[in-house]
């Protein structure tokens, strides 16, 4: 059987448009405002590296910023010290602190509390007092519990509600009084720009649209060549259309005006949208519902304008209560659903993108980015992930390498973004070890399919996990998975086995850091699968190993040809 691709390029790859990028005040990559409003905290400015004119630090260590101090000193750096950051929001505070893989880091804590600071400010001018009291109470138990976990202080920022807010300053200082947190007040250009950059983190190479939408405010950005081009704010935050006096005909007229205007600022939109933000989650969250989506991971959803239009419908007509019941949507959230679903109505047919995509990294992500050398922003968060995982949890860390040359020459004519996802599962081949041998096979496909893994499609997600599958069994029948496997089409779960019987006969000979006992060759004229061994090696090459290099061969539909090298 040829191995044809499993997958077409993805227009990421396509060559990138022409983008018309604005200079970017310093003080601005900083996280620091660029106008200072009524409400806003007054904030230090930390000495910043002389940037080069690409946006990149000569030093190589990027900005200070809003961390004040480097997070990735070594530009080679693989794994990132924890980090804390906090997110103040309109709508919800969150709390979430960073490990891992320094260019793909893991959650190692994630804690959101609904607070609506911003509820009812078009009437008051200023935070609402009883998510002022939640928000208090949410940043002291944040502060309690970053010192439980060692961390030496956290990272705030706030959006719109803090610096639109006439008390805004004064709950800053509130704060810091109580807990030691400084907050940053950053305006709707640099959340914009560091919205953008958390897609950035996660889609390498992405461009196309951004929205971020909050409770208050609503951002576009334009990204392209790992950049942020044009930006803008505008007021269209489902907590703001919520006092809108007029009822839902105002309310339409309102954010068509305003829609316009961001169309004007941002020029023509035709590529990929990219959505940020709780309100755009949950809509996805009940688009899979109405689809009946068998994968429910946010990252990578994607919707067609058409999708979109039908799930706002689907909204309208449905009983809200039950629906967000079933789609695990918060009570809070979900009143402020309807109003987001008039703004993403609007947004889709204002610039018509041509795919729509979620992306579960926003503000948070992008200021890690933001510190990133480029060094390290130029590698493949899904190799750095699943490097980093192999390192933690394999058996013989370093051996998913070796794997991958083994079985390499399979697949010498398949394009690029194919390779990534082979190199990618020979990392993780060995990471599920401790699971119960009768499931392992379970978990391995569980594993790829819902890890925290960057740049990775969901149809590549179902490859993935069909080839670790079968890294540990034959059979897809009976397991639980069974309804995902039909999101990927009988070629590919056939290319997926190969994949997994490969992997498997190659961890069969190679149980140990050694290299060149072995070489494996695939002509597939002549439908012929041919292995070299070493004498060294040929004693490894015993019943079990001969079954599955003939079962390999088999899925291939050639012969197996064995040949010894000499002495």
């Amino acid at each position: 059987m040829a191995l044809a691709p499993f997958c077409m390029a993805d227009k990421q790859t396509m060559p990138t448009p022409s983008l018309a990028f604005i200079p970017i005040d310093p003080a601005a990559r900083m996280g620091l405002p660029f106008h200072k409003p009524a409400g806003a905290c007054m904030s230090d400015t930390p000495q910043t590296p002389t940037r080069s004119d690409t946006g990149v630090p000569e030093t190589g260590v990027a900005d200070l910023g809003l961390f004040g101090k480097p997070l990735f000193q070594d530009p080679g750096a693989r794994a990132l010290r924890r980090v804390g950051v906090v997110d103040v929001g309109s709508n919800s505070v969150r709390m979430v602190v960073f490990d891992g893989a320094a260019r793909s880091p893991a959650y190692f804590y994630n804690e959101k509390i609904m607070c609506a600071l911003g509820a009812g400010m078009a009437d008051t001018g200023h935070l609402s007092p009883e998510g002022r009291v939640r928000a208090l109470s949410a940043m002291r138990r944040f502060s309690k519990l970053a010192e439980g976990m060692g961390l030496t202080d956290l990272t705030a920022v706030a959006t719109a509600a803090v610096r639109d807010a006439t008390d805004g300053r004064d709950f800053c200082e509130e704060v810091r009084a109580q807990t030691g947190i400084k907050i940053w007040v950053i305006d709707g250009e640099e959340e914009a720009r560091l919205s953008a950059q958390g897609v950035l983190l996660g889609w390498p190479g992405a461009y196309g649209l951004v929205c971020d939408i909050g409770g208050s405010s609503m951002e576009l950005a334009e990204i392209s060549g790992g950049r942020v081009g044009k930006r803008v704010s505008s007021s269209l935050g489902p907590l703001k259309l919520r006092d809108i006096k007029g009822g839902a005909k105002a309310r339409n007229a309102h954010i068509k005006e305003v829609m316009g205007g961001l169309a004007e600022k941002m020029g023509s939109q035709r590529d990929r949208l990219f959505l940020v933000g709780g309100s755009w989650r949950a809509i996805a969250r009940i688009d899979m519902i109405r689809r009946g989506y068998p994968l429910h991971v946010l990252h990578e959803y994607r919707m067609t304008r058409q999708s979109v239009r039908d799930t706002v419908e689907f909204i309208r007509t449905s009983d809200m209560e039950t629906l967000r019941i079933e789609a695990g949507v918060s009570s809070a959230r979900a009143v402020l659903v309807p109003y987001a679903c008039e703004v993403l109505a609007r947004l889709v047919r204002t610039f018509k993108p041509k795919d729509i995509a979620i992306s579960s990294y926003g503000i948070r992500e992008g200021m890690l980015y933001e510190q990133m050398p480029q060094r390290l922003r130029d590698r493949d968060p899904l190799i750095e992930a699943c490097r980093f995982a192999e390192d933690k949890d394999a058996r013989s860390p370093g051996f998913g390498r070796m794997l991958y040359n083994f079985i390499l020459p399979l697949y010498k004519s398949a394009p690029d973004p194919r390779k990534r996802l082979i190199k990618a599962a020979c990392l993780l081949h060995d990471v599920s070890w401790r699971a119960h041998p009768d499931y392992r096979a379970e978990v391995c496909f569980d594993n790829a399919t819902r890890a925290n893994l960057g740049g990775l499609k969901h149809a590549e997600r179902i490859f993935m996990g069909l080839a670790l599958m079968h890294r540990y069994s034959n059979k897809r029948e009976n397991i639980r998975f069974a309804d995902l496997f039909d999101m990927v089409d009988e070629k590919t779960r056939a290319e997926a086995e190969i994949l997994g019987k490969a992997m498997r006969f190659g961890a069969m000979l190679w149980m140990d850091k050694v290299e060149e006992l072995g070489e494996m060759r695939w002509f597939p004229k002549k439908k012929e699968l041919h292995l070299r061994l070493s004498p060294d090696m040929e004693p490894l090459f015993g019943e079990v190993a001969q079954a599955r290099f003939a079962s390999l061969a088999q899925s291939l539909d050639a012969e197996a040809i064995v040949k010894t090298t000499p002495a």
